[in-house]
């Protein structure tokens, strides 16, 4: 691939401040590695709202679905919170993953060394931990039909969401589950609720197909949601890849992602079906919102942001030892002292501003060289 293309949606919030960064150390590689990007830049979100009426034009979809890459920052805020449900900031992210198909979302949760004390639960429970939780993203719950809220014959209301798979949807998630193991530790833990939802009993023999007829060479177990969120905070360490739908994917996500301390340490990727290029369409984006108390302030954590890039560099653009070089840098510097003020513990001494932190971290990829 010569000059990849990668389409920056800042969005609200923080998402300006920590894209910045993000645009430094795309910067970094061009005149440093040779490693150079075709960027353009695009509204989403509250910001297009503002601009055009909608979070997503049709414009800025049409070059979302173009795009080697889309790396996003954040969207929402209070100030949109009096708008119809159609045009809210977040139905701009919903119709990218949507429209551009990226059923599977990959979040990894990894402790650092240097933030081992900061999670809520033991050093030693915590220390040393990575896994990643691949979550179906396009179906299920969220999607399902008929859904809504109706009224009933006794003067209340009925509420309705339809949990619906098909085995193509269930497949293909575990397809990519089983291809991330094998670069791992082989190993997968698919968890549902075969226990009392016919979905649950779907999901669990279609994963055990694609296993049993394609991934033989991977360990593959089962467990239950519900266990496997108490599993996440006995002994995270258990695991190395999570496989699960889209409504437990997004309740335990977010428990793995407390376990390392701060959201604003974690990255996310979005991947799709392969392009003409034969990498996935791909969008790649922090967990943690555009945080409107701290917006402006110079206090926001870039490095879920810097950390989304680093999966960009993995998995659109083949550039697996680039990734681990960046994400060696954060450690590095994580290992200095060097903190943002979400990271920072009584006695800590002074953060750094958000411009800082980006520096930090390319001094560390200058050391890197």
């Amino acid at each position: 691939m010569s000059t990849p293309s990668l389409l920056i949606l800042a969005g609200d919030g923080i998402g300006p401040e920590v894209m910045a960064e993000v645009t430094r150390v795309i910067d970094w590689y061009g005149a440093k590695r040779d490693l150079k990007f075709n960027v353009s830049h695009g509204l989403v979100g509250g910001a297009s709202y503002d601009a055009h009426g909608t979070p997503l034009t049709d414009e800025t979809m049409e070059r979302a679905q173009a795009a080697d890459a889309v790396l996003l920052g954040a969207v929402g805020g209070p100030k949109y919170d009096v708008l119809d449900f159609s045009v809210k900031p977040e139905r701009g992210l919903l119709r990218l993953r949507k429209e551009m198909d990226l059923y599977a979302n990959l979040r990894p949760a990894q402790c650092f060394d240097a933030l081992a004390d900061f999670s809520s639960l033991k050093t030693e429970v915590v220390s040393g931990l990575d896994i990643m939780i691949v979550r179906e993203l396009t179906s299920g719950v969220y999607f399902g039909e008929p859904r809504g809220i109706t009224p009933d014959n006794e003067g209340g209301r009925i509420g309705v969401n339809t949990q619906r798979y098909t085995t193509n949807e269930i497949r293909r998630v575990a397809r990519s589950a089983f291809e991330l193991a094998r670069r791992r530790s082989n190993k997968v833990c698919s968890m549902e609720k075969a226990n009392v939802m016919e979905s649950g009993i779907l999901w669990r023999e279609e994963v055990q197909w694609v296993h049993d007829n394609e991934y033989p060479d991977v360990e593959l177990s089962h467990m239950y949601a519900d266990n496997g969120a108490m599993q996440l905070v006995r002994w995270p360490k258990q695991f190395d890849v999570i496989v699960t739908d889209n409504l437990f994917g997004d309740i335990l996500s977010d428990c793995a992602a407390m376990l390392t301390g701060s959201l604003g340490m974690l990255p996310s990727a979005s991947l799709g079906a392969p392009m003409a290029s034969g990498l996935p369409k791909a969008l790649y984006e922090p967990v943690h919102g555009s945080a409107p108390d701290i917006t402006g302030q110079g206090k926001a954590n870039p490095i879920a942001c810097i950390l989304s890039f680093a999966m960009a560099l993995r998995y659109s653009f083949d550039q697996g030892a680039e990734a681990d070089r960046l994400e060696k840098a954060v450690e590095a510097v994580l290992a200095d002292g060097v903190r943002t003020a979400d990271l920072m513990q009584k006695g800590d001494g002074t953060p750094v501003s958000t411009t800082e932190m980006g520096d930090a971290i390319l001094a560390a990829l200058d050391a890197s060289l």
